[in-house]
């Protein structure tokens, strides 16, 4: 049963991420630690993370912000370091409430139209990415609020997954080293797991491919603000349970 409800939430995740740019850590971390540690589990789903990833921007290169990437980008993966060498240490509850708290401040600020009069910018891409990063880094999901940073650009729908995609795969070849040093060992015992993990995430990426081409720009922005939503909803009430 276990490894059923992980093929399905695999290609689930794959495709959310295809069309969000994000999810896959959202979606997998808790299947897998309902079967070992967070701190494991977070570990083991950097894996399946990092194949779909690569492949979503094999996918969407041509379409990446160069701009926004070695910004806002680089200063995100160099948080992300940071918060992944953390993360060895973070176990408080109150960092999943912070958390929550934020993914819920910028996505009812999307729905209700207040970030569309505040666009981020200068210095203040470089902070969003360096917190957005450090955050994501500390508990886990990097992708949730790395997307809700990215909704204070001016993008299309296509600009800002190929650009979240691009600015993942940097967070992830900056975290990926830390992972296997502190838990590699471990990581090899999940080597099943792991596996169908990948291959749902793989087939959930060419199913979400395809949704977002069709998806209409008006639509997209709030359908990433939902699933933004739903995620801190869920963070803000597992910080809760564990204070």
């Amino acid at each position: 049963m276990f490894e059923l409800t992980l093929l399905l939430t695999s290609i689930l995740a794959g495709a959310v991420a295809a069309v969000a740019g994000f999810g896959i850590g959202s979606l997998l971390t808790p299947v897998f630690a309902s079967q070992i540690p967070l701190k494991l589990a977070v570990a083991a789903v950097s894996i399946p993370h990092l194949l779909a990833t690569a492949i979503r921007f094999v996918m969407l290169r041509e379409h990446v912000d160069r701009r926004l990437l070695w910004t806002f980008g680089i200063f995100s993966a160099i948080g992300g370091l940071s918060g992944a060498l953390a993360h060895r240490w973070a176990t408080s509850p109150a960092l999943a409430v912070v958390f929550g708290c934020a993914l819920l401040l910028a996505s009812l600020s999307e729905l209700t139209g207040a970030a569309r009069r505040v666009r981020l910018h200068g210095a203040a891409a470089w902070i969003a990415g360096a917190v957005s990063g450090i955050l994501g880094g500390m508990v886990g999901n990097q992708g949730g609020i790395r997307s809700a940073a990215l909704l204070g650009f001016q993008t299309t729908r296509i600009a800002f997954v190929a650009t979240a995609t691009a600015v993942a795969l940097l967070v992830d070849g900056a975290r990926m080293p830390v992972y296997l040093w502190l838990q590699g060992e471990a990581l090899l015992g999940l080597a099943v797991p792991i596996a169908i993990a990948c291959i749902g995430c793989v087939v959930g990426t060419f199913w979400g491919r395809k949704l977002l081409e069709r998806m209409p720009e008006a639509v997209f922005r709030k359908v990433v603000a939902l699933l933004i939503l739903g995620l801190g909803g869920y963070m803000l009430a597992a910080g809760m349970r564990g204070l």
